[in-house]
């Protein structure tokens, strides 16, 4: 069965009515509506039916409506648009502390080009006070823009009110209605608005149309120039296919508004009331009564919305807050409502849709109560019995792998308040950055030991195991060493997966430490909200072979033994965006040991060695350098990517590690300019068992690479070389 879908305020899925009205356009009608043959008047006609479509809903001139690509258009046309065109009469602009990143960086935008902007709070409701706005206004003030209906929990703003206020002081006022129409009445002159926008993959049209209402005599800045399409308005050939089906659209609404927005209402309240049956103690966010009809925003107290909705799989729907291992990313609409941090992390937004049906109402309300029910904490939580079956391990979970640690800006400030050891057999410590620490014994012995854990990288326990093990693994291969035994380290959430969950995760790790030669033999468990697994290391080495991660000298050649991008790459498995054979590769890439690449470092003169894993291909390289106090230089054209990951990064599949690793990095490196940001992203992947990053005598680099490809390691490449120290620590070149 399909997910039951309730985020209809993220978007529509087109109606078939809609559907059916644009197919004519698709083949037979594709004439330009700019020419005055049949084919074109054929087109120009369509379009302006369309915008007849769309006055008649909004109760305005035909010559008030402009099609546009969508609602960020529209809002940006809207609000830049004016700022410029009346820029003569003032520069300040009030908007409210709630509204959608298409008017807030628009707003942040001019406040760069000499506006200032009044962001006006908002109570605990979400609405705006019109007392505030009163306070707020200057003789400089030109624009009021605030949005009719929040988009996260559906607050309905006194529009009507607001605008009396502005005219009174001649100033023009704009409203974002996206979420609004075909929800509710949306009326130009009841709102006594100046502009409106609306977006048509909210409304049941297709993406990528909107448009813009712009009342007679109101002066706009054009943004987009050339030709005078849309009464000189906006250039650019009309969308004729997509305005169609906007047009279509809004008749519906024109036609039907009243039965969809008692509908949404009914399922809406229907999912309230179950919830509330059920957990008595949520919170309800936004305005009782001033409210969209199918918005709910939910807040579960003490619970994290994104470990909700990594279980939730049956059920669509948006969360209000992100957590992270160190901090938690609350939605600026929660944010100004001042709703508590308890609250804020468990809110979720559900909104139905006209589709939405009483029956899957109550199916989304049954799994929501046992996902939550199954959450909230317990004095003691009993055991799921159920078998694995078609459990997905990265739904259980919100950080991926080594994406999950600490951000290195905030590790990094508490380390460099750790005492030093002053333990002379100490041959490895936190003096370094190597993630193993190395303990003389006698002259010819001494111990290394790692630890490393995480959460999924992969769905299937067994692989989780495996790629976890062999992540461990890599530290002790890093610095040269024979690893001898091994311990788990388990974070298991009991009261969410069956026990023989727990047990294929062991047998994939214990399948790796055979691989090894070593035994794990012992550990540690804790209940957790989400899985976990890693080993604690030990191994052996030969103190005079000790290889850390500094100690490269210029002249070196940087060796990279595995391709990057698992981070990416993990990423799309857990949002379902991989097929099978890309997970394939996937798991082969981290599942195999980093021993081979070991093996060939004894035969030469290493200088500096290090696993790329959570930190980044440019992290670990920036350890490395700053520690060797040199420089370097990689060409991002020798750097092995695993398939997918350039499309993948594209898209925006970036992992938050990724993110931060980037932001960390970005004033140690200096980027050609033709590095595009993707690129650049790419070689910040927070990686999971990723290849080793050898720094190897120039001399040694050919007969290194051989011995590498007899040890199985393919996929090894040069990807750069150690300069002397420079200003910039590191060099990306195209």
């Amino acid at each position: 069965m399909k997910p039951v879908y309730l985020d209809y305020n993220a978007t529509t899925p087109i109606d078939p009515r809609v559907a059916e009205a644009m197919l004519p356009f698709l083949h037979e009608h594709f004439g330009n509506p700019s020419s005055s043959h049949i084919y074109g008047t054929t087109t120009r006609q369509a379009v302006e039916k369309a915008r007849r479509q769309i006055a008649e809903m909004l109760h305005c001139a035909v010559d008030e409506v402009i099609f546009t690509s969508g609602g960020s258009e529209s809002n940006n046309y809207a609000v830049k648009g004016a700022a410029l065109a009346y820029r003569a009469k003032g520069n300040h602009i009030i908007t409210s502390s709630v509204e959608h990143p298409a008017i807030v960086e628009v707003c942040r935008y001019l406040e760069s080009n000499g506006f200032r902007v009044t962001y006006l709070p908002v109570n605990g409701d979400g609405l705006v006070s019109l007392e505030e706005i009163e306070k707020a206004i200057t003789p400089l003030t030109i624009l009021i823009t605030i949005m009719h209906a929040n988009n996260e929990v559906g607050t309905v703003q006194p529009i009507r009110e607001i605008s009396d206020i502005a005219h009174r002081h001649g100033i023009l006022v704009h409203t974002d209605a996206a979420q609004s129409v075909g929800k509710i009445p949306v009326y130009v002159d009841d709102l006594g608005v100046d502009m409106l926008s609306l977006a048509g993959h909210k409304l049941y049209a297709p993406k990528g149309i909107g448009a813009l209402y712009i009342r007679s005599g109101v002066k706009l800045e054009k943004l987009i120039h050339g030709a005078g399409h849309e009464m000189n308005w906006r250039a650019g050939t009309e969308n004729v296919i997509q305005i169609v089906g906007l047009g279509e659209a809004c008749a519906m609404i024109h036609g039907n508004l009243p039965t969809y927005h008692d509908h949404m209402k009914y399922v809406r309240d229907r999912l309230e009331s179950a919830l509330k049956q059920k957990f008595p103690d949520i919170r309800i966010n936004g305005h009782p009564e001033k409210r969209l009809p199918n918005t709910s925003s939910v807040s579960f107290r003490g619970l994290e919305a994104n470990t909700i909705l990594s279980e939730l799989s049956d059920v669509a729907a948006s969360a209000g807050a992100a957590c992270h291992s160190d901090h938690v990313d609350v939605s600026a609409v929660l944010t100004a409502m001042e709703v508590p941090l308890e609250f804020a992390m468990g809110t979720i937004r559900f909104s139905t849709g006209r589709f939405t049906s009483a029956a899957e109402i109550d199916q989304a309300a049954e799994r929501i109560a046992e996902v939550v029910e199954k959450l909230r904490p317990r004095d003691a939580a009993k055991p799921v019995q159920a078998e694995p079956g078609r459990i997905r391990l990265t739904q259980y979970t919100h950080g991926l792998g080594c994406a999950c640690k600490l951000r290195p800006q905030l590790l990094e400030k508490v380390l460099k308040r750790m005492p030093l050891s002053s333990d002379a057999n100490v041959l490895v410590g936190v003096d370094t950055s190597d993630d193993a620490a190395v303990y003389l014994i006698d002259s010819e012995t001494a111990v290394v030991q790692t630890v490393d854990f995480f959460t999924p990288v992969v769905d299937d326990p067994f692989q989780f195991g495996v790629v976890a093990a062999v992540n461990a693994l890599s530290d002790i291969y890093a610095m040269g060493a024979k690893p001898l035994f091994a311990l788990s380290i388990v974070g298991f959430p009991s009261n969410r997966l069956p026990l023989s969950v727990l047990e294929e995760i062991l047998k994939g790790a214990h399948s790796v430490a055979a691989d090894a030669g070593i035994s794990i033999i012992g550990g540690h468990t804790v209940d957790d909200t989400e899985p976990k697994f890693g080993l604690v290391v030990t191994g052996s080495i030969d103190p005079r072979k000790v290889v850390k991660n500094i100690g490269a000298r210029p002249g070196d050649a940087l060796i990279l033994t595995k391709p990057i991008g698992t981070g990416i790459l993990s990423t799309a498995l857990k949002q379902g965006m991989i097929d099978d054979l890309q997970a394939g590769v996937l798991f082969r890439t981290m599942a195999t040991l980093n021993k081979g690449a070991a093996e060939a470092m004894e035969r030469f003169d290493v200088d500096a060695c290090t696993d790329v894993t959570g930190f980044g291909l440019l992290g670990h390289l920036l350890e490395m350098i700053r520690g060797s106090r040199v420089s370097a230089e990689v060409q991002i054209s020798s750097i092995p990517l695993l398939p997918g990951v350039m499309e993948l990064a594209t898209a925006g599949v970036i992992p938050g590690g990724t993110q931060s690793n980037y932001d960390y990095t970005e004033q140690f490196v200096a980027y050609d300019d033709r590095v595009s940001t993707t690129q650049r992203l790419i070689l910040n992947d927070a990686q999971t068992s990723g290849g080793l990053l050898v720094a190897v005598r120039q001399e040694a680099v050919e007969d290194f690479l051989t011995v590498l490809g007899e040890k199985g390691v393919t996929s090894a490449r040069r990807i750069g070389c150690v300069l002397p120290e420079q200003k910039f620590r590191i060099a990306v070149q195209k």
